[in-house]
C-alpha cells in the first residue's frame, strides 16, 4: 500500500478541524464559536421524521422562510448551552425562521423525551438513525458538534457556525428581510 500524502495546507485544515471538534466537545473547553464563510449555495432537498409527529421536515414546505439547521447531540456540553437560544430565538421569530435540531447520534427515545422536557424544546427535532443517514449526508461531512448553518428564504447557505453560537450570533445575521 502507498502512503497518504498530505501537504501543508491540508495538514493544517485537518490541526484545525480537530482543535475544533475537541475544544468543542469539552465542558471546560474555551473554543469560541468559529463563523466559516461560504458562498451562497442552495440547500439540499431533504425529508426527514419528526420527533414525537406522525409527520416529516420536507426542506421544500419552508419555502419563503429563513431555516436554521443545528447538528446537536446529547453528550455535547456547547450544544446543551445553546438550546436555551434556539428556545428563546424561536419564541421570538417562528413567524419567519424555521429552527430544525438535527440530533447526531443514535440515543435512546426515553432520554431525548426527558433531554426535550428538560430543555423546553419548542422548535422540531429529528433523531438520527440509519434510514435518515443519508439524508444527514446531504449537509456534507460535520466534524463538530454543535454545527449550526442557516439558509436565507430563498435556501442559499448563509452561514455555518462551529461552537456553541449565541442570541447575538443569531441576531447578527438573521433579520425578517435575510
Amino acid at each position: 500500500s502507498r502512503p497518504i500524502l498530505v501537504t501543508r495546507a491540508g495538514r493544517a485544515v485537518l490541526i484545525l478541524g480537530l482543535a475544533l471538534l475537541l475544544g468543542s466537545c469539552f465542558e471546560d473547553g474555551v473554543a469560541e464559536v468559529a463563523e466559516v464563510t461560504v458562498a451562497p449555495e442552495p440547500a439540499p432537498e431533504f425529508a426527514v421524521p419528526l420527533l414525537g409527529a406522525d409527520a416529516e421536515f420536507d426542506s421544500k414546505q419552508y419555502a419563503g422562510k429563513i431555516v436554521v439547521l443545528d447538528f446537536w447531540a446529547t453528550w455535547c456540553a456547547p450544544c446543551l448551552k445553546e438550546i436555551p437560544t434556539f428556545v428563546k430565538f424561536y419564541n421570538e421569530n417562528s413567524d419567519h425562521v424555521e429552527i430544525l435540531g438535527l440530533d447526531f447520534e443514535p440515543v435512546n427515545l426515553l432520554v431525548i423525551d426527558e433531554f426535550i422536557e428538560r430543555f423546553s424544546i419548542n422548535y422540531p427535532l429529528v433523531l438520527y438513525n440509519d434510514n435518515n443517514d443519508s439524508e444527514y449526508s446531504k449537509f456534507g461531512e460535520i466534524v463538530g458538534m454543535p454545527t449550526t448553518q442557516i439558509y436565507n428564504p430563498k435556501g442559499k447557505l448563509l452561514h455555518t457556525f462551529m461552537g456553541e453560537i449565541t442570541i447575538e450570533d443569531l441576531n447578527k445575521c438573521i433579520t425578517p428581510s435575510s
